[in-house]
């Protein structure tokens, strides 16, 4: 069993090393946003879905000698498409959809070497059963999400902060090859296995439909339940780096959890946490919990969706067939995973305007639970839906779903305009009243705030939230207006509020990656219609923007991309310095936007900055609610010495503590874990 077993532990290893690897290369080539993250996703779980079906055909209707050499003659070509980087060539020219450059990306660069690594599991343990008659391979299923919980967890304390990105990448092709020497060697083994069609009786065994459609129900709901969850906790509770990896690693837990052995799923008191689980994440998402901390709702969503996960692949253990059916029952599995991925990650964001797909989850999953259970000959709901527990189930199941329906009701009730697309879902709401010099309107994305502007006539031109006269971008431009008219380039649009600094004579040119929010920023908002200065805005990421235009442009740049969860790292590289200071002329200033609940982002400036021979000094303000202007740290770096004595910012630019242990961060390597507060 040791080859077998090293071959799928080696496979399931890399099949999920190579997501945060690859992810990671191309996230700056799409703005850095979490949404390339969710495509990749995507895209690797319908290559998964593809090898099971290979895994699926190759073992159903050839003999195993021609497996074998089919097989072996795959591996042999995936060796051509080595090593794993992906080329230049596939960055985006503009501000379009990127989704489908992504998935021709990925197919390009990791396809097959990918591919073949997920027919493995299925395919070794059917040839394992196929050799040994009487051995059950399922515990090597849970042998394989070890592998891959493994390969989850080790990559951001291991991997990632030892090695630059293109040596992962070369590692990672190394690793491979080895994976094709050992599963070259086991396919060998099938050269003592002799093929025999199936028999009547064998065949009539076969499984029922209604078994079959929920081999796929329940992983579907179990994989629309982990993206779900993972959205929610990322955009709407706390915008936490890492914070996807909890998740995924429960998710992979039940999976081991429920195949090792005889497993650990037992209906009692599984099905009763179940419940309890269901209804707790539901109540919430009520308005009731919109002020819970993290501390409740984190350790909440991920408890029940370990619990959910749980009863979803204990059925599925429940309903494994004969190791004969073997294939085709990884194969719906894999289905399963792939439309709960589809679903999440490319229908919803251009079904709905918000995030919709939990409490849409959370029903499908009540419901495929109790079909299971229907089905089950062991069940006391077997075929008795007019039994009292019966009847109570799908009560509270039709209960659950309207609560849910009204609640969200709720929840988008103050909503002025909700819109979403492959960036994520933004929200434009009114507060203060409708009039008033209270009166604000702001737009959200999740838990971040994007701006705020006053909509009294006589406020509304007034800086507000992170840009107000005293941080240290307002500080940065009040200080270098004697000087004449200004040259301003902005990095993250928001709602446009750094144009309400515009003076007549001056230019004003915004970087924005979301086509949303700038229409957004144009329709809802009249920081930009309003200012005096002229205004332009280049759609794309900001970085490839800048590269393509001509140098000595600004005599102001602001970074601001660095609120959420989904840090731009590639904005805050030596690489991507140097080349802001390309675009600003010699007496210019570049103001970085630091403010980050988790993350210490100053010593990375002042590294990159300090590798340029910049001077680099922070400006930390507090909160003005009545000018509705938030607490903000700003870093002001220049080439200009005296520039930090001028009066405006001798009191306000100190510097900046070194952090010593902490690597230059460069475009081929970055380490959050260092900075973590």
């Amino acid at each position: 069993m040791f080859l077998y077993a090293l071959t799928i532990l080696v496979s399931a290893f890399l099949l999920f090393q190579v997501q945060p690897i690859i992810a990671k290369i191309i996230l700056p080539w799409f703005g850095g946003s979490a949404a390339v993250w969710a495509v990749c996703l995507l895209f690797f779980q319908v290559v998964l879905l593809l090898g099971y079906l290979y895994a699926y055909v190759l073992h159903r209707y050839l003999k195993p000698r021609l497996q074998m050499a089919a097989h072996i003659f795959l591996l042999l070509a995936s060796l051509l498409v080595l090593p794993v980087i992906p080329s230049a060539a596939w960055k985006p020219a503009g501000g379009e959809d990127p989704t489908l450059r992504i998935l021709g990306l990925l197919a390009a660069t990791v396809g097959l070497p990918y591919f073949l690594l997920s027919t493995t599991g299925p395919l070794v343990q059917a040839w394992y059963a196929a050799r040994y008659k009487d051995a059950i391979p399922y515990r090597l299923y849970a042998l394989s999400n070890a592998g891959s919980m493994f390969a989850l967890l080790s990559y951001p304390v291991a991997f990632e902060p030892l090695l630059t990105t293109r040596i992962q990448a070369l590692a990672w092709s190394v690793g491979y090859a080895a994976f094709v020497l050992f599963c070259g060697a086991t396919a060998l083994s099938l050269r003592h296995v002799h093929w025999r069609p199936a028999t009547r009786t064998e065949n009539e065994g076969s499984p029922k439909a209604g078994t079959a459609a929920l081999w796929v129900a329940l992983p579907a709901c179990s994989s629309a339940l982990l993206l779900a969850v993972t959205n929610h906790l990322s955009q709407n509770v706390a915008a936490i780096p890492f914070l996807w990896v909890l998740p995924l690693s429960l998710y992979l837990l039940s999976f081991i959890l429920c195949f090792e052995g005889s497993g650990w799923y037992r209906r009692n008191p599984y099905l009763q946490l179940f419940a309890v689980a269901v209804g707790s994440m539901a109540y919430a998402l009520s308005e009731d919990f919109q002020n819970t901390g993290i501390k409740v709702l984190i350790p909440l969503f991920s408890c029940g969706l370990f619990l959910c996960c749980m009863v979803c692949h204990g059925e599925l253990v429940r309903l494994k067939p004969h190791p004969r059916y073997l294939t085709s029952f990884y194969l719906m599995i894999s289905l399963g995973g792939a439309v709960g991925g589809v679903f999440v990650g490319l229908v919803a964001p251009h079904l709905f305007r918000t995030l919709v797909e939990l409490p849409i989850a959370l029903v499908a999953s009540a419901v495929a639970v109790l079909l299971a259970l229907y089905q089950d000959p062991t069940s006391e709901y077997y075929r008795a839906w007019k039994r009292p527990v019966s009847l109570v189930s799908m009560l509270l199941t039709v209960v659950l779903a309207g609560y849910l329906v009204t609640e969200f009701r709720n929840s988008t009730s103050d909503a002025r305009l909700l819109v979403r697309n492959f960036y994520g879902a933004l929200k434009v709401s009114d507060a203060g009243g409708t009039d008033g010099e209270a009166a604000i309107r702001k737009l959200t994305h999740g838990t971040i705030d994007h701006g705020e502007q006053f909509l009294d006539p006589r406020r509304r031109n007034q800086p507000t939230t992170y840009y107000g006269p005293n941080t240290g971008v307002g500080l940065a431009i009040r200080a270098s207006e004697p000087a004449g008219p200004l040259r301003v380039g902005v990095i993250g649009l928001g709602t446009g509020t750094l144009a309400a600094y515009g003076r007549a004579g001056d230019y004003y040119r915004f970087y924005e990656i979301n086509p949303l929010v700038v229409r957004l920023a144009n329709q809802e908002f009249t920081f930009l219609k309003d200012s005096k200065a002229k205004v332009d805005i280049a759609l794309g990421d900001a970085r490839l923007s800048l590269e393509r235009e001509k140098g000595d442009n600004f005599d102001i740049l602001a970074v601001d991309a660095f609120s959420s969860d989904s840090i731009p790292i590639h904005l805050l590289t030596k690489e991507a310095f140097a080349l802001y200071f390309r675009q600003l002329k010699v007496t210019g200033v570049l103001a970085v936007h630091v403010s980050n609940k988790y993350l210490n982002l100053q010593p990375v400036v002042e590294q990159a900055a300090e590798s340029l021979g910049k001077a680099a000094r922070l400006v930390d303000t507090d909160d003005e609610d009545f000018n509705d202007i938030f607490g903000a740290s700003w870093v002001l770096v220049t080439g200009r010495r005296d520039f930090f004595d001028q009066p405006l910012l001798k009191p306000a630019a100190v510097p900046i503590a070194p952090r010593g242990s902490l690597r230059l961060w460069t475009d081929d390597y970055s380490n959050l874990f260092r900075i973590l507060k």
